[in-house]
């Protein structure tokens, strides 16, 4: 069983969700990168997405983008990036770690030695942002060849025919984007995402996460009670960037803020368990 899948097994058994905070990689300073990780793994965080920068980021808002921008700046690529995971693994071989990008980079080291190293350094899984399942056919079997998943996005626009061809392509966990637009945006139709989770997982027995404009504890925990795992990226990202001058700050601010989510999620998902548990009306003081 792959780490991905015995984390989300291990959430399951203690029907909590998983809480996935997104950093992008070498932002602000390619030495805070790994330190970040295992701060942000004590304050609760589940899985670790690290973003790879790239130079045109399609799918990401400004805040996303300027990180990717400083990552640049910092010299950062796919191959710092391997290493800095490989560095987080020696002393954590639990927690996954999945690669969040672009095709432009993996095409240029190829998909077989990059599925070769990124294994070898303990990566888990890739998203790749612009590599639909219909075109993934040679990236998909070197992955799985070295036992790693991808993991592929889907939309509020995303039709049956769609969510099922990524439902046959997707290993780890699928992942909805719950807004139409970039990364950042706002206004987050609770209500909306859940019922558009339960078309999805009509398709798939896969772990489903949601990210894409959530901000606050508040909206996590919202989440967090009907989808398998809550992603947070921008709102990560932008608390990074208020330390940017300051990581030393930054290693104390953001994983504070990834407690606050983690707490406000438990918090709600144990008065579900609560109101889930407790025996009804009816039933009390019977036998």
């Amino acid at each position: 069983m792959s780490r991905l899948a015995q984390q989300f097994a291990s959430l399951k058994k203690q029907r909590r969700a998983a809480l996935i905070p997104y950093v992008m990689a070498g932002d602000p300073a390619a030495w805070a990168t790994v330190p970040l990780m295992h701060a942000l793994v004590r304050a609760g965080a589940s899985v670790i997405e690290l973003g790879v920068p790239f130079s045109d980021p399609m799918a990401d808002g400004p805040v996303i983008q300027r990180a990717g921008e400083r990552a640049l700046k910092n010299g950062i690529s796919l191959r710092h990036v391997l290493d800095m995971v490989r560095e987080f693994r020696t002393k954590d071989t639990i927690t996954p770690v999945v690669l969040m990008g672009y095709l432009n980079p993996i095409e240029c080291m190829g998909y077989e030695a990059f599925a070769t190293e990124a294994a070898d350094a303990g990566v888990d899984a890739a998203i790749t942002v612009d590599l639909p399942p219909e075109e993934a056919e040679g990236m998909l079997a070197a992955l799985r060849r070295r036992q790693l998943d991808a993991i592929f996005l889907l939309a509020p626009t995303s039709g049956p025919e769609r969510i099922a061809a990524v439902a046959r392509a997707a290993g780890g966990f699928i992942y909805y984007v719950s807004l139409r637009g970039v990364t950042g945006a706002s206004h987050l139709n609770v209500e909306e995402v859940k019922d558009k989770l339960h078309s999805i997982r009509r398709h798939t027995d896969l772990p489903v996460g949601v990210g894409f404009g959530i901000s606050d504890p508040e909206t996590a925990a919202r989440v967090a009670a009907f989808a398998d795992a809550v992603v947070v990226g921008s709102a990560v990202v932008s608390r990074m960037e208020q330390d940017a001058g300051d990581p030393e700050r930054m290693l104390v601010e953001v994983p504070a803020f990834v407690a606050r989510l983690r707490a406000a999620m438990d918090a709600s998902q144990h008065e579900s368990r609560q109101r889930t548990d407790s025996p009804s009306p009816a039933g009390r003081g019977m036998g």
